[in-house]
């Protein structure tokens, strides 16, 4: 019976994430753009319109957009916890975990997850009315661009990054200095983790303004890094070449778009 539940669980999560990318691929769609954020026809017009005139397009609007993030939150995010409710199961005989605790660090880290969709929806917004960005939420101009992509990378560097990756990195020693049991208990550790993954990948939803929030390869890609980076056998060894290479691109960006006139 156990097996079934376990089995039943995991699959509902995988299914969840699916749905998730789904859902943003049909918002994109549906927003007239492909999987690399780029606009049709009507997207292009929408894209271009001035951000500081009245505006009731579902990206000028923190309900619509909130709503887009969080279903960003699930796509992204989730698989990222993956190695975190396998440690959760690892201690669950040992220290009388169960399957509502379980349930309890997933509910609570994805709440962090929301709350943080919350304030970058609000982030984008304020970028979109001070013209930074356009309505598709790609930086107007290569040197906001180059240093979106300086600063996320210099912060690779950083002690709070290494700090939080490390928490994120090795759940396990979290999980044994924080262990509470049932479902309460499951809830106060994904919200400790949640904040902890926070500190660690808000840089990567961040960069979403340099290839485009709606660019589903983009934040697929930046998905990868952070699952990458969560691995116990690599992911010490890909924070700080992965730092050096965006902070690279980041002075390169503003450079190349001077040469070619762009």
């Amino acid at each position: 019976m156990q097996g079934i539940i376990r089995t039943s669980l995991w699959l509902g999560f995988f299914a969840t994430v699916l749905a998730a990318w789904w859902a943003m691929y049909v918002m994109s769609t549906g927003m007239d753009l492909d999987l690399l954020g780029r606009p049709g026809e009507a997207g292009a017009r929408m894209a271009a319109m001035d951000p500081r005139m009245p505006m009731y397009m579902p990206m000028a609007n923190f309900g619509p957009l909130f709503a887009m993030w969080a279903v960003m939150m699930a796509a992204m995010m989730l698989p990222t916890l993956v190695p975190t409710l396998r440690a959760y199961e690892d201690l669950m005989v040992s220290a009388d975990g169960s399957r509502a605790g379980w349930l309890g660090v997933l509910a609570g880290y994805f709440a962090v997850w929301v709350a943080f969709a919350a304030v970058i929806s609000g982030a984008q917004i304020a970028l979109l009315y001070g013209g930074l960005i356009d309505m598709l939420g790609i930086a107007r101009s290569p040197l906001v661009a180059g240093g979106m992509l300086v600063a996320v990378g210099a912060f690779q560097f950083t002690r709070t990054k290494e700090i939080c990756h490390g928490v994120c990195h090795a759940p396990t020693h979290y999980f044994l200095g924080h262990w509470r049991t049932g479902a309460a208990g499951g809830l106060r550790m994904g919200l400790g983790l949640g904040a902890f993954c926070v500190g660690c990948c808000w840089g990567f939803m961040v960069l979403g303004f340099v290839g485009g929030v709606m660019n589903l390869a983009w934040m697929g890609l930046a998905t990868l890094f952070m699952v990458i980076e969560k691995l116990p056998q690599v992911g010490h060894y890909v924070t700080r070449p992965l730092g050096l290479a965006l902070i690279a691109a980041g002075v390169a960006l503003p450079l190349w778009s001077v040469f070619t006139g762009g």
